[in-house]
């Protein structure tokens, strides 16, 4: 399943996809705002209606689901078909990784939670690392829908995979209620970890969403370079989840503070250096490390304060992750409309991430009055 994250490439497809359709850039940012939001509902809706079914089935359905709604995508005639093609496709992925997250996290002592929950995202760092370029370049050479037929076929490979090598899991539905599940959310901290998810990722995708226009118009980058620039902000991915993670099974909290105040300083750093080829390949390396190295962090801290109740939590929290896509995307796409320049993404990012910084100094500072802390027993 991680490897459906590969439709991220439609990123890099943007102009593609919007001349295809006649469609604005704002619009065509849309087919991956659509999805962000549709990623949210899922996440409530699909893991309240599954926490106590047998996980394999689950996951055979959400897999069925993803190939469907990609088909669906590549085979779209018009603009509107494709968006419901991509809303199909995504309600399945809150709810994967939102229980994923949990099971990682059952697996391993409490001061290694957080590096479990990196372990299990490494599909979605390898897949922007190497889906997300080569869906592009094969995007630019073959037409944008190829992209989604590759993607439908990987699905199928790993439903495949799925019903032929994961085991019958136990999963024990004693104890488990979706009253209890819903009652996770009367911690104040597991809704301002949830700002945080927002605020955090809205800046980092404030900046990404349109990163191919900024690349060419403003950087003076050719198109075919940008598969192989969206590499090096991959490369970052995978860097910034695998030092969170560990990071973070230390101090949750001070963990956060130090990758956002970071992505914040790198984001004021692109927008005003983006006509600079070198400044902006550091830019987009840095952007993604520091952007992303706060998922583990975020993810087990909302866990924690969700007590015995975490799986509607960590599903919430996914979707907290995909609407902050769909604000950044939003956000930055008004500056584009407004006339302010293929920069004013990042600029716009950058703004979200001040709001980011301070709900988390809000959080530290009220959890350090309750009884309740937010940092894991240190690794011996």
């Amino acid at each position: 399943m991680p490897l459906g994250l590969i439709a991220l490439a439609i990123m890099g497809l943007l102009p593609d996809v919007a001349a295809d359709f006649a469609v604005s850039e704002a619009a065509a940012g849309w087919l991956i705002s659509g999805y962000a939001l549709s990623v949210v509902v899922g996440a409530l809706g699909l893991t309240a209606a599954t926490v106590r079914l047998p996980r394999k089935p689950v996951l055979v359905g959400l897999l069925v689901l993803f190939i469907l709604g990609n088909s669906l995508t590549a085979m779209a005639s018009t603009y509107e078909v494709a968006m419901i093609g991509r809303v199909i496709a995504a309600l399945c992925h809150g709810a994967f990784f939102g229980i994923g997250a949990v099971v990682a996290a059952d697996l391993v002592p409490a001061n290694k939670k957080a590096g479990a929950i990196a372990i299990m995202f490494t599909g979605l760092t390898a897949a922007n690392v190497l889906g997300v370029p080569f869906g592009t370049l094969l995007g630019q050479h073959s037409g944008w829908r190829s992209t989604f037929w590759a993607i439908s076929g990987i699905g199928v490979i790993a439903l495949i995979g799925i019903l032929v090598l994961v085991p019958a899991i136990k999963h024990a539905a004693e104890g488990i209620s979706l009253r209890k599940e819903l009652g996770a959310f009367t911690s104040l901290q597991v809704w301002l970890s949830l700002a945080i998810t927002v605020l955090g990722y809205g800046g980092m995708f404030g900046a990404f969403t349109y990163i191919a226009y900024t690349l060419t118009e403003v950087t003076g980058f050719n198109e075919t370079s940008v598969p192989w620039l969206l590499m090096l902000f991959g490369i970052g991915l995978f860097a910034g989840n695998w030092i969170g993670g560990r990071m973070a099974d230390k101090s949750i909290d001070r963990t956060l503070l130090f990758f956002i105040a970071a992505l914040l300083a790198v984001l004021i750093a692109f927008a005003a250096l983006a006509s600079n080829p070198v400044a902006t390949m550091v830019a987009l390396f840095l952007m993604g490390g520091f952007g992303f190295g706060t998922v583990p962090g975020l993810q087990s801290r909302i866990m924690q304060f969700a007590g015995s109740a975490p799986t509607l939590a960590s599903g919430a929290n996914i979707g907290a992750f995909n609407l902050g896509n769909a604000l950044g995307a939003w956000a930055g796409g008004l500056g584009i409309a407004a006339g302010l320049g293929y920069t004013s993404p990042i600029w716009i990012g950058a703004a979200i991430t001040v709001a980011a910084l301070l709900v988390v100094l809000v959080a530290m500072s009220l959890a350090k009055k309750s009884a309740k802390t937010p940092e894991l027993v240190p690794a011996c």
